[in-house]
């Protein structure tokens, strides 16, 4: 199995950046949405980040060479491609059904599996401070997206489908997160986000519409160049975060996305309110993002046995 460096400080760092990028993302995936089909958006988001991490490893001659490739795991290579592919088929579908806010809400699924998974598969361990952390984290999700959740169980039809496709979505990204970590065995986080980012790629290029691409105004276009700059970032933050920590204080820092998520659509509704839908944060919601970020921050900084 897989041990971090125990470079603590840089694996919160590179958690933190992640977090806000993915904080941002759901926005701009929303206004990509209005002019663009899903494949398309995902075809052009990995095969940027694929033809970037290229360039940038081939100009300091650090491209994968046959030997290092022959001594990874095929097999883990293939699962960790097929189902972070699969993650981002889902909930794309589904944030096209639903709304920026409660897709963040159902995608943290995938940080919980995550959480328990480095507990599990990686023999991980929490002291008694940090499942505290868990109980405070889980309390203010429950109070922070009370008002989300009921719309979810009074809701009908297609928004009820977009909600369970990002529930879907939350799974296969923990399973790819896993492989990932165990990856970093045989290769490093940037070889492997590059052959997972081609072969994502590949997957999805039957499907896309590359026309389309050039009939989008300067607007929409740097939008989708920011989407694909977002997943090449974020993902390369967050698979070195996970060189240098543990799963599961990782995926505790990650629970802060929605958060992100809220704040960055209140202050785009602000400055731009036809965009996208406003959500509203009622002081009982401030009181539970106070407690998500409390119990994050106790499951991550706590000492470890």
């Amino acid at each position: 199995m897989h041990h971090s460096s125990g470079r603590w400080r840089l694996g919160l760092a590179l958690s933190l950046l992640t977090v806000f990028l993915w904080g941002i993302l759901p926005i701009a995936l929303t206004v990509t949405l209005q002019v663009l089909d899903v494949y398309t958006i995902i075809w052009f988001r990995f095969l940027m980040s694929f033809a970037l991490l290229a360039a940038f490893l081939g100009v300091r001659g650090k491209l994968p060479n046959s030997q290092q490739l022959r001594s990874s795991s095929g097999k883990l290579l293939a699962i960790a491609t097929l189902f972070l592919a699969l993650n981002y088929f889902l909930f794309m579908q589904g944030l096209a059904f639903t709304s920026p806010a409660n897709a963040q809400v159902l995608i943290q699924l995938s940080t919980l599996l995550l959480g328990f998974g480095g507990l599990v598969i990686f023999k991980e361990r929490y002291t008694l401070r940090q499942w505290l952390g868990v109980s405070i984290l889980t309390s203010g999700y429950i109070v922070f997206f009370r008002e989300q959740l009921s719309n979810l169980i009074t809701a009908q039809g297609t928004y009820i489908f977009g909600s369970a496709l990002i529930a879907l979505g939350a799974a296969a990204w923990a399973i790819y997160a896993l492989s990932q970590k165990q990856l970093l065995l045989s290769l490093s986080s940037p070889h492997i986000m590059l052959i997972i980012y081609g072969g994502c790629a590949l997957l999805f290029t039957p499907f896309a519409q590359p026309e389309t691409i050039f009939t989008l105004n300067k607007f929409h276009l740097f939008i989708l160049l920011f989407c694909a700059l977002n997943t090449l970032i974020a993902y390369g933050a967050f698979a070195e975060s996970l060189e240098h920590w543990e799963a599961s204080r990782v995926s505790a820092v990650l629970a802060l996305t929605p958060i992100i998520t809220l704040i960055s659509v209140a202050l785009v509704s602000v400055f731009s309110p036809s965009l996208i839908p406003t959500e509203h944060l009622t002081l009982i919601g401030i009181l539970g993002a106070a407690l998500v970020v409390t119990g994050s921050m106790a499951i991550a900084l706590g000492k470890a046995d």
